[in-house]
């Protein structure tokens, strides 16, 4: 086993659009270690996205080899990448995606269903709320819920599976100042704690400056760093 819990060999991704053809990646390589914590940043059209989904398990490359956790998963089937995420993969969005009609406690408990996993589910759940601090909120709906307290649902469901790493898509986005910084915070203790791989992806330089390496995409491949 090396110590790269990513890494992505020449991937390429072309997007035909009718007669057209979008080369969304050209070739691009990169390594991210156990435990690390990296912000990818980039203008819009530069391939972030389409970097995003790759790595988190949601699209496969067109060509190229991409390894996570040491499993090659650029050939993957649909149904094989869906338990590989689900495995090995947390999600945190933006937007927060819970269900709106559910409680936080169940909203928590969605990947461990979908896992397959019965015995032990809610208390699990329970156990993922209160690392994240909200252990009094647990039969809560999100419209009963901050901005900053939604997120933190959105994280203990993205830790609820232990996944290797955590991909944070602008996660303080749409929190106030102090919110987005307690859920930096609360991102970065779990890293210490755990050793969980964070993946941020940002235009904030502030939130960038929180990583251990930037890690800059243009034109589909990553930009090296001017000497």
């Amino acid at each position: 086993m090396n110590n790269w819990v990513i890494e992505a060999k020449n991937l390429t991704k072309v997007y035909k659009m009718g007669e057209m053809e979008v080369h969304a990646l050209r070739g691009l390589s990169l390594q991210i270690a156990h435990g690390e914590i990296v912000a990818i940043m980039g203008p819009s059209g530069s391939g972030k996205s389409t970097l995003m989904n790759i790595i988190g398990c949601l699209d496969r490359p067109t060509s190229g080899e991409y390894y996570l956790d040491d499993e090659p998963v650029s050939k993957l089937s649909d149904d094989q990448l869906a338990t590989i995420r689900n495995r090995k993969v947390g999600f945190v969005f933006q937007t927060f995606n819970l269900l709106s009609r559910a409680t936080a406690l169940a909203n928590v408990e969605l990947p461990l269903r979908y896992a397959g996993v019965v015995r032990g589910r809610r208390e699990m759940a329970r156990q993922a709320l209160e690392s994240v601090g909200l252990a009094d909120r647990v039969t809560h709906r999100p419209n009963e819920l901050s901005g900053g307290q939604q997120q933190r649902v959105a994280i203990a469901r993205a830790l609820i599976n232990e996944p290797a790493i955590i991909m944070a898509d602008e996660p303080t986005g749409n929190l106030d100042t102090q919110s987005g910084n307690e859920i930096m915070d609360l991102l970065l203790t779990l890293n210490r704690e755990r050793g969980t791989t964070l993946i941020i992806v940002t235009h904030d330089p502030d939130i960038a400056a929180h990583s251990q390496r930037i890690i800059r995409i243009r034109d589909g491949v990553v930009e090296e760093p001017k000497q």
